[in-house]
């Protein structure tokens, strides 16, 4: 993996992700965000992961986001009241990002630096064993996330529809 690219990769990742948490208007935090999300995603195919890279794009970057700025849009339009972050919620905002630091440097400096050897799998049969487990075996549970997804939209189509006065 080239050394430098990560580096600019993560830099950007780290810009986006202190501007999602930073910034002032609902609207700019979530498009920060989306930044954000597709920075890991090129993160994920610098480490030779591109299923999980082109997962990230599709439900992350993608539906997430989307489903975010339109209820952004819909809470702005129906309360028309901008949401503000005091200090007191940017302290706890800090004081849990310095918690989660420490476990993660913890973690990491408890594993004395030991890697585990493996041999690589081949992404193509992975691909297809990770497809075919959806197909059989978690069949029932991906057409009921569907359905749900389906009635999420139907309900934010009833509710940005325009009421008529009459």
């Amino acid at each position: 993996m080239n050394v430098a690219l990560f580096v600019v990769v993560a830099a950007v990742l780290l810009a986006a992700s202190i501007s999602v948490v930073a910034g002032r208007e609902l609207v700019r935090s979530v498009l920060w965000l989306a930044v954000a999300l597709a920075s890991t995603a090129v993160l994920f195919v610098l480490l030779h992961a591109e299923f999980i890279a082109a997962v990230q794009i599709l439900l992350y970057t993608g539906g997430i986001i989307t489903l975010m700025l339109f209820g952004v849009m819909l809470t702005a339009r129906i309360t028309g009241v901008r949401i503000a972050v005091g200090s007191a919620g940017r302290v706890r905002g800090g004081l849990v990002a310095v918690g989660v630091f420490a476990t993660l440097a913890w973690g990491i400096l408890a594993s004395q630096g030991t890697i585990v050897a493996h041999e690589p799998l081949d992404p193509e049969s992975t691909t297809r064993l990770l497809g075919a487990a959806f197909l059989t075996d978690y069949l029932l549970p991906m057409e009921v996330l569907s359905l749900l997804l389906l009635a999420v939209m139907v309900g934010a189509i009833v509710l940005a529809r325009r009421r008529d006065p009459s």
